[in-house]
C-alpha cells in the first residue's frame, strides 16, 4: 500500500499548545535525524514572499485518514505567509484513481465539501471507489453531479495534474504517506521526527527558520 508511513493522531482540541510543548521539550530539530534537506530543491508554486507547505497523502492511506482532523486544525492556524496544499500520490493503480478523485473535486471547487466524505467512505464504509460507476454514484448521492464529476475525472486537465503530482512526489523523494514537504527544501515524517506531535512541530520550526535572513 505504501513504502513508508507515519501516523499523526493528536486530538484536534489544544493541538497548538501540544506542538509548542513538544518543541520546547525536545529542542531544536536535527537535520538528517528529524528531517531531511533535499539535495536538489523541488518546485514551489507559492507566490514570492510565501512559504509553501505540502502534505503528500492518499485517500487509501489509513494514517492519512487518522491525520486529517488534526491536519485540518493545524492548517487553520497557519500564519498568512504560509501557503498549504495537499498533493495526492499514486503509488499503485488504486491510489492513482484516488488522485483523480481529488483533482476532479478540486477542479469543481468541491474539496471542502467532499474531502472528509471520501475518506469516510473508504475507511468507515469500506467502499473502494475504484470503479467509475461507483465513484459517480457516490458523488451523486452526496450532492455532486455525477456526470459532470466524471467529465472532470477523465479530463486532460486532471491527467495533467496527476503527472505534475508524480513529478513533485519524485522531486521530494516521497516514499510513503503522509509526509510533509516544506518550501521545496525539506521533508519530515512522524517516524523520522520521533513522534507524532514532533512531526508537525518540526514543520513549524522549518517554516520559522525559512523566515530568517540567510
Amino acid at each position: 500500500m505504501k513504502r513508508r508511513d507515519f501516523s499523526l493522531q493528536l486530538a484536534a482540541a489544544g493541538v497548538g499548545a501540544a506542538w509548542a510543548g513538544v518543541a520546547r521539550a525536545q529542542g531544536k530539530p536535527i537535520e538528517g535525524t528529524h528531517y531531511t534537506r533535499l539535495s536538489q530543491p523541488a518546485p514551489v508554486s507559492a507566490p514570492a514572499g510565501k512559504i509553501e507547505v505540502v502534505e503528500f497523502f492518499s485517500y487509501g492511506c489509513p494514517h492519512c485518514y487518522t491525520l486529517e482532523p488534526t491536519l485540518e486544525a493545524w492548517s487553520k492556524r497557519l500564519p498568512p505567509d504560509v501557503v498549504f496544499r495537499r498533493i495526492p500520490v499514486g503509488f499503485n493503480a488504486l491510489y492513482e484513481n484516488y488522485q483523480k478523485i481529488y483533482f476532479a473535486l478540486e477542479a469543481m471547487g468541491e474539496v471542502d465539501k467532499m474531502h472528509a466524505k471520501v475518506f469516510n467512505a473508504i475507511h468507515q464504509q469500506r467502499q473502494r471507489l475504484d470503479k467509475e460507476a461507483d465513484i459517480a454514484a457516490f458523488m451523486q448521492a452526496n450532492g455532486v453531479d455525477g456526470a459532470k464529476f466524471m467529465d472532470q475525472y477523465k479530463s486532460f486537465s486532471v491527467q495533467s495534474k496527476v503527472r505534475q503530482a508524480k513529478q513533485l512526489s519524485e522531486a521530494y523523494k516521497i516514499e510513503g504517506v503522509p509526509t510533509m514537504g516544506v518550501q521545496g527544501r525539506f521533508v519530515t515524517s512522524g517516524s523520522q521526527a520521533g513522534s507524532n506531535e514532533r512531526a508537525l512541530a518540526i514543520t513549524d520550526s522549518l517554516v520559522q527558520d525559512l523566515r530568517k535572513p540567510s
